[in-house]
C-alpha cells in the first residue's frame, strides 16, 4: 500500500496499526482497542506527535465489566472458557492479565483457549465436550469478528452461553455483547480521514476515546439456553433482541 503512494492509511486493530507505523510515513488513522500511548503509537492523546491519530475504543479495558455482566446473566457459571487470538499478542496478553483477577474475585475458574485459525476454533469447541465450561468469553479481536458466524454457530451447537465484545455477535444470534459502539468509532475515523485528505495533519488531531458503550442481549438465545434475563440487565441494555 505504501508503494502505491496513498495519501493516508486507515487501520483496524493493534497488529495492523503497529505494522503500518513501522512501514509508512504517510498519515495513519487507526482504531485500536488499547491505550495507544501504551502501545507506542502516539506520544500523548492530546498531541499525538507523529503521523498517527485515531480512535481508542477501550475494548480491552472492559474485560472485567464484561465478565461481571456475563456472571449476572449466568449466575451458576464457575468455569469460563476464554478465547484469545495469540497472533494479536498485545490484546491477548492484556485480556488474560485482566480476566484472571476478575474471575478470581468472583470465584470463577478460567480455561484459556488460544486460536488464530478457523480450524483452531473448531478444535477449541470440540474440547468443550470434555472440559464442560459453563460460559464462554470471546476476546474482542478483528480475527474473531471475521469468524462471527462460526463462533455464534458453535456456541449454539454446544449450548454454551457466550459473551462478545460488539453488538454484531448478538445480532447474529450470540447471547450477549458489551462494548463500545463501533459505528461511532468508524464514523470518527471517516471524519478524521476526510480532514486529513483536505490538508489536516495527524499531529493536530487528538486521539478520540470512545464514550458510548452498549449492552445488547439476545432474548431468543437466552430462552434457548433456558436462561432468565435479570431485570437489572434489561434495565441497562441498549437493546434486547426478541
Amino acid at each position: 500500500m505504501v508503494r502505491r503512494d496513498v495519501a493516508a492509511l486507515v487501520t483496524v486493530g493493534n497488529a495492523a496499526t503497529l505494522a503500518a507505523k513501522a512501514a509508512a510515513t504517510v498519515p495513519i488513522v487507526f482504531i485500536v482497542n488499547e491505550d495507544p500511548v501504551g502501545l507506542g503509537l502516539v506520544a500523548n492523546l492530546a498531541r499525538p506527535g507523529g503521523n498517527l491519530t485515531g480512535v481508542n475504543f477501550f475494548a480491552a479495558e472492559l474485560t472485567a465489566k464484561r465478565l461481571e455482566l456475563l456472571r449476572e446473566l449466568v449466575p451458576a457459571a464457575t468455569r469460563v472458557a476464554v478465547l484469545v487470538n495469540p497472533a494479536n499478542a498485545t490484546t491477548a496478553e492484556t485480556t488474560l492479565r485482566d480476566v484472571a483477577p476478575a474471575a478470581r474475585a468472583m470465584g470463577m475458574q478460567i480455561l484459556v483457549f488460544k486460536t488464530s485459525t478457523s480450524r483452531e476454533i473448531d478444535a477449541a469447541f470440540n474440547t468443550f465436550v470434555r472440559e464442560r465450561p459453563d460460559a464462554l468469553f470471546v476476546n474482542p479481536d478483528p480475527f474473531f469478528s471475521s469468524r462471527l458466524v462460526q463462533l455464534v454457530h458453535l456456541a449454539s451447537r454446544h449450548m454454551v452461553p457466550a459473551s462478545y465484545g460488539n453488538r454484531e455477535f448478538a445480532e447474529a444470534g450470540g447471547l450477549m455483547s458489551y462494548g463500545p459502539s463501533l459505528t461511532d468509532a468508524f464514523r470518527q475515523v471517516g471524519a478524521y480521514t476526510g480532514r486529513i485528505l483536505k490538508g489536516a495533519k495527524p499531529v493536530d488531531l487528538p486521539v478520540v476515546q470512545s464514550s458510548k458503550f452498549e449492552l445488547v442481549i439476545n432474548a431468543q438465545t437466552a430462552r434457548m439456553l433456558r436462561l432468565t434475563v435479570p431485570a437489572t440487565l434489561l434495565a441497562i441494555a441498549e437493546e434486547v433482541i426478541e
